[in-house]
């Protein structure tokens, strides 16, 4: 089903500053000097965030009810929209001087995917875009998202019960991440590149929960804290547990501000969390689909085994350590055959023409493999299992499996 992007018609009016609004309860003034929410990020800079109040409208339509929470690049808000009175998310970006934020390129994706006529079933796995605008702020434009509710993200759920997931919620999230994979690689030329839990988000089963949030604000507003007379920040507020009988919703795709549009990419700066980014971004070969096929054989690993499959990349600092990263994956998949070896110079720093490690004074290959690192599985299901993860994990992006093949696989069938 084709995401609902009629409204998109109005994407580029800039909306007049709307007009404030405020609780009559009392609330918890915070200290001042406390840092709360976005103000932790650690480039923080008030200005490039949006001044948002509960009680705002924005775009003379959509009354801001709560804060759902924050990132490098927006904030997000639960709204009422006071035409059709159902709820949506309002995703407000940062104000980044001669550089485009996430959101201006999230929303260039979804604009892109909006001129898809698609019968894929991949298609209804993608948060959906409802709306878009501008508002001017003090320090230039702040593009605005209006997006689907959604519940929490997999990494909140994991938080809440961090159990490792068992192998029947894996494959069921694997099988729907892989259909909005196979669409995104098919049919739209788009690429993810940054595929984590906190990416993927529970749908709403229980649509109560909106107007529940929206009231516990009015009897119990948020604490918050007065910067000055235009600007306050806001402690986020977190939706209630579903109701017992009510299910806590399926795995949607979600956050598209790293997506890149097109088939191959040239070197260039980095995408994809490091750790989970595939040896061609490391060596700044040219790549394409496939960076995201390697992320979700790291990711699965995350989901079923409960830690990183590889995270042992960083040195004292905490600074990326590319060739400590490269000398894991050596241990865990073996030698990268002499064609990948060829494809980039830098390779020549790590590598021998017949792809044998030679960094030993920079990284040693550590003992270890992917059979000794599972331990939750044994027999033929640990057999399928590891074959399933190594057909993602291959130095050569051509031979790793296709999202569509990985459906096919008799591990996850």
């Amino acid at each position: 089903m084709a995401p609902r992007l009629s409204a998109l018609k109005s994407a580029f009016r800039i909306a007049s500053r709307p007009s404030q609004g405020s609780s009559q309860r009392s609330f918890v003034r915070l200290p001042v000097e406390r840092p709360i929410d976005e103000e932790t990020l650690p480039h923080y800079d008030t200005e490039q965030f949006y001044p948002v109040h509960i009680g705002d409208v924005f775009n003379d339509r959509y009354r801001v009810t709560g804060k759902l929470g924050f990132g490098a690049y927006s904030t997000s808000w639960l709204c009422r929209d006071l035409r059709s009175q159902r709820y949506v998310v309002l995703k407000v970006s940062t104000s980044l001087r001669n550089f485009p934020t996430a959101t201006d390129r999230e929303f260039k994706i979804y604009e892109h995917l909006a001129k898809i006529k698609s019968a894929h079933p991949g298609q209804s796995l993608i948060r959906e875009l409802y709306d878009s605008f501008e508002v001017r702020g003090y320090v230039g434009k702040h593009r605005c998202l209006i997006l689907q509710p959604m519940h929490m993200t997999l990494l909140e759920m994991m938080r809440l019960n961090p159990r490792p997931f068992d192998l029947p919620l894996l494959k069921m999230t694997l099988r729907r991440l892989l259909l909005a994979l196979d669409f995104l690689h098919t049919e739209a030329d788009t690429i993810h590149t940054d595929l984590k839990t906190d990416n993927l988000m529970l749908s709403l089963e229980d649509n109560t929960m909106l107007a529940d949030f929206a009231d516990e604000e009015i009897r119990q507003p948020s604490p918050r804290k007065k910067i000055d007379e235009s600007r306050t920040i806001y402690q986020s507020r977190q939706f209630r547990q579903p109701y017992r009988g009510k299910s806590f919703g399926l795995p949607i795709l979600c956050d598209f501000g790293e997506a890149r549009i097109g088939k191959t990419h040239e070197s260039g700066p980095f995408v994809q969390p490091n750790i989970y980014r595939a040896p061609e971004i490391i060596f700044e070969m040219a790549w394409g689909s496939a960076v995201d096929i390697w992320n979700l054989g790291a990711l699965i690993w995350d989901l079923f085994e409960g830690h990183h499959l590889i995270g042992d990349i960083f040195d004292n600092n905490g600074n990326h350590d590319p060739f400590k990263h490269l000398a894991l994956m050596v241990a865990l998949i073996g030698p990268p055959p002499m064609d990948f070896v060829r494809r980039s110079e830098t390779t020549g720093q790590c590598f021998d023409r017949n792809g044998s490690w030679i960094a030993h004074e920079d990284a040693v290959v550590p003992p270890t493999s992917l059979e000794s690192l599972e331990k939750r599985l044994s027999g033929t299901e640990k057999e399928y299992f590891l074959h399933f993860l190594r057909s993602m994990l291959k130095w050569l992006p051509e031979e790793r499996k296709t999202a569509r093949q990985l459906l096919d696989d008799p591990w996850l069938r």
